[in-house]
């Protein structure tokens, strides 16, 4: 049996307790909980109040990831609504997970919470883990090593000395290789959103980022514009602490901008869409490319058709964002024009962006892991239907695939270095090892796949060493799951995103 012990925190305002039944299901990797009822008897009308309750599972539910919440729609009390700050969660692993709350829930009334390990709420203002979020958050594609500081970013040695090595220099550490720069120039003058008769606030920021000898990557100046003068300083950690805060809140405003409208939108659902499209139109049902992508493109269009639903148009999401709908457009534009196959390609990615070595990177760490699975499998696939380059150059069908992505997918920009046609068995297998890997792994969604990577629930292929090769596939990820955990229950703040099991094999969601 497995216990979870549960922290139910009532809300510090005037009449916020309940004395309802609630409900909760834990979520978590492995399984989920059975729904258990809680008594509101612990969280009466005195504000701030605290009931513990216990959840018991068979077995664990593996790593935590969500939280159902439910007020008893039937019960007879008086009060209206319930405020709940907060639910702290400890594991039988001993972990201890913050679900933050903080709304009222009506009768009948659920929420589903995501949880945060107390780390993260304890540790949002520190300078190592707003560093650390540059390799292993949210957007881990923009940071690279910086060996000469832009023109526009007039960091002098006086400004950082204090922060460096004892004795040591930017332009030591520079040639040291433990300098890094993430620039957000793509947003800047890009058109905002009018609020109060006023354009909306976006910065197009500069962080200069220092990897100091204890493996810790620190900033170390900010630049909220692209252009310097008085009005627009270099804010240093010497700073006052709340203008120091704030310079990070702007450039973790920039990073988010930029993460989900190129990289989360752009780089991977409108790219998805795409190669779907293309497979559809250009690979009939009996052709083993299609037989090998279309896992990897279920439910794609419905969830792009969806999205363009709930973005576009007068009072979306993108109409209500800081940008706007043509500020977005813009930055789509942006985003595209700068696009290439190198960026799309992870080995060749992260060697452009000089970060082969930086330590605690376990985004890297675990997706190069993956491209390698994803590429040796295809290789094998690709080699069994395709002997010799001569097959690949003469497969109409193959040619008319990648040719209409790269003309629809990327307008045909020569500049971009995406193929618009494929010669030999190695260019093949680099395509489509890209084209798999940017419609799974680069989306590693935070919640448990419904189908997870590797997963090929119709037997499309009928060769015996095809199938074969699909589960040396899925033995391969599972082996590397295994190695995920082990390195984690080692971590002090475990990096769970890029585990197989939690890997959509498509864009879903």
């Amino acid at each position: 049996m497995a216990e979870y012990t549960l922290e139910v925190t009532t809300g510090s305002m005037l009449h916020a307790g309940t004395f309802d039944n609630l409900y909760v299901t834990l979520i978590g990797t492995e399984r989920q909980s059975e729904r258990t009822q809680l008594t509101g008897f612990g969280l009466d009308d005195k504000t701030g109040k605290v009931g513990t309750y216990s959840v018991t599972t068979l077995f664990s539910l593996g790593c935590l990831l969500l939280l159902k919440l439910e007020r008893d729609p039937f019960h007879e009390s008086q009060e209206k609504d319930w405020f709940c700050s907060k639910i702290v969660v400890k594991t039988p692993e001993e972990d201890e997970i913050l679900f933050p709350c903080h709304r009222w829930l009506s009768s009948g009334e659920f929420v589903l919470l995501r949880g945060g390990r107390e780390y993260v709420s304890q540790h949002w203002k520190d300078d190592d883990f707003f560093g650390y979020q540059f390799l292993n958050g949210a957007n881990p594609y923009i940071i690279q090593r910086c060996s000469k500081l832009p023109s526009n970013f007039p960091v002098t040695e006086e400004m950082v000395k204090p922060f460096l090595a004892n004795g040591s220099s930017l332009a030591a550490e520079m040639s040291k290789g433990n300098i890094f720069i993430s620039d957000y120039k793509i947003l800047d003058g890009l058109p905002t959103r009018i609020l109060d008769g006023k354009p909306a606030v976006l910065t197009a920021a500069l962080c200069l980022l220092y990897l100091n000898p204890g493996k810790k990557l620190l900033p170390i100046a900010i630049q909220l514009g692209q252009q310097p003068s008085e009005e627009n300083p270099i804010f240093l950690p010497s700073d006052l602490e709340s203008d120091w805060l704030l310079a990070k809140i702007f450039v973790r405003f920039a990073d988010t901008l930029y993460n989900q409208v190129i990289i989360h939108l752009l780089n991977v659902h409108l790219l998805a869409e795409v190669f779907s499209v293309a497979t559809l139109r250009n690979l009939p049902t009996i052709h083993p490319l299609h037989k090998l992508l279309i896992p990897h493109h279920r439910h794609t269009l419905h969830t792009i058709i969806l999205g363009r639903t709930l973005l576009y148009g007068p009072g979306t999401f993108f109409a209500n964002s800081s940008l706007g709908v043509d500020g977005v457009t813009e930055l789509f534009r942006r985003g595209l024009s700068q696009m290439t196959y190198t960026s799309l390609c992870l080995p060749e990615n992260i060697a452009a962006r000089g970060l082969e070595s930086v330590p605690n990177f376990y985004y890297r760490d675990d997706a190069l892991r993956l491209w390698s699975i994803t590429n040796s499998f295809v290789k094998k696939m690709v080699a069994y239907f395709y002997p010799s380059d001569s097959e690949v150059a003469a497969d109409s069908e193959l040619q008319e695939w990648v040719n209409e992505i790269f003309y629809y997918g990327f307008l045909g920009n020569g500049h971009s270095g995406i193929p618009s046609s494929l010669q030999t068995v190695e260019e093949l297998i680099k395509f489509v090892t890209m084209v798999i890997f940017t419609s799974s792994v680069q989306h590693h969604p935070v919640n448990h796949a419904q189908v997870p990577l590797g997963t090929y629930p119709k037997q499309r292929f009928d060769e015996p060493a095809a199938l074969q090769m699909i589960k040396d596939f899925q033995a391969e990820l599972s082996s590397l799951s295994v190695a995920i955990a082990k390195r984690n229950s080692e971590l002090e703040l475990p990096y769970n995103y890029l585990d197989p099991k939690k890997i959509e094999n498509s864009v879903t969601i």
